[in-house]
């Protein structure tokens, strides 16, 4: 089979993208009637029209719409190259971020917040077995994870503790005011994250103080940790970055004392010859303050 003509395509993208041929050809730099055989050459490949006459414009057919949305991402993916290998004369080259689905949103925003708005970003969330496979294969530039990987199934992977945050309980005011923690804990219904560091912490701080605790809620999804907190279902043990917003609002509030439980958040990168350059102005390890 004869291969594509990636300059046919090219030039077939000028013309959509102007919807007019004597234009195109003029920012091409050609004939009307070389650009036009150009044209005839590609739609002959494909075996199908690319574009309607109307009048003086030329509109897209679906086959042009299908070929076009193709063209836009093979020279995108064209530019990127450029970007990713530093010779700055490609577009902006996208971060490509994987973030684990149960991690905290507003935890995510912060991370970001240095390069909102300056790069591109690709977001992708999943499980930590869908995710790490995409970095290790150089398909994402960091994964975001509340826990580091698996070093010896990902020995090129790199875990950095970049903030850590003391866990608290969260609640209405009507349950939270005038109360301390270990009376929460012994009489009132729980919402607890199934968070690996932050269950063992939690049965651990329970069996010092002796507590038999009632759990109304286990959940592995930090955002439905917040909308059963705010639904007063009961009190929450979650990093307070979790419900910011919820406790400067006024509606829900953290109870004062420290649990003496931490929850970590790493960013996991590959070994790689060509870094995303916008890793580096990501923050490093820290405390947030809610």
């Amino acid at each position: 089979m004869d291969r594509l003509n990636y300059h046919h395509l090219r030039y077939f993208r000028e013309v959509a993208h102007e919807g007019h041929l004597t234009r195109a050809a003029d920012r091409l730099n050609l004939s009307q009637s070389a650009l036009s055989t150009q044209i005839k050459q590609l739609e002959d490949r494909l075996g199908h029209a690319l574009f309607d006459r109307r009048g003086r414009q030329l509109v897209l057919t679906e086959a042009g719409r299908i070929a076009l949305d193709h063209a836009e991402r093979i020279f995108g993916t064209g530019e990127d190259l450029l970007a990713a290998l530093g010779d700055g004369a490609g577009r902006a080259r996208p971060l490509r971020v994987g973030a684990l689905s149960t991690l905290s949103r507003n935890f995510q925003m912060r991370f970001l917040m240095p390069v909102l708005g300056e790069v591109p970003l690709a977001l992708v969330s999943g499980s930590g077995p869908t995710l790490l496979p995409r970095l290790a294969g150089l398909a994402l530039d960091v994964v975001l994870s509340t826990e580091p990987h698996d070093a010896s199934a990902y020995p090129d992977l790199t875990a950095t503790r970049i903030a850590a945050q003391p866990v608290a309980l969260i609640g209405t005011p009507d349950r939270m005011r005038l109360r301390d923690a270990t009376w929460l804990l012994t009489h009132q219904p729980l919402i607890l994250p199934t968070e690996s560091s932050i269950r063992t912490g939690f049965d651990a701080l329970c069996a010092r103080l002796g507590i038999v605790p009632t759990i109304a809620a286990e959940v592995d999804d930090m955002a439905m940790v917040r909308l059963l907190a705010r639904q007063d279902v009961g009190v929450a043990l979650a990093p307070p970055v979790v419900m910011a917003d919820e406790v400067r609002a006024g509606v829900l509030m953290q109870v004062k004392g420290d649990l003496g439980i931490v929850e970590s958040f790493y960013a996991i990168t590959a070994r790689r010859n060509f870094p995303h350059p916008a890793l580096m102005r990501l923050p490093p390890e820290t405390r947030f303050n809610p």
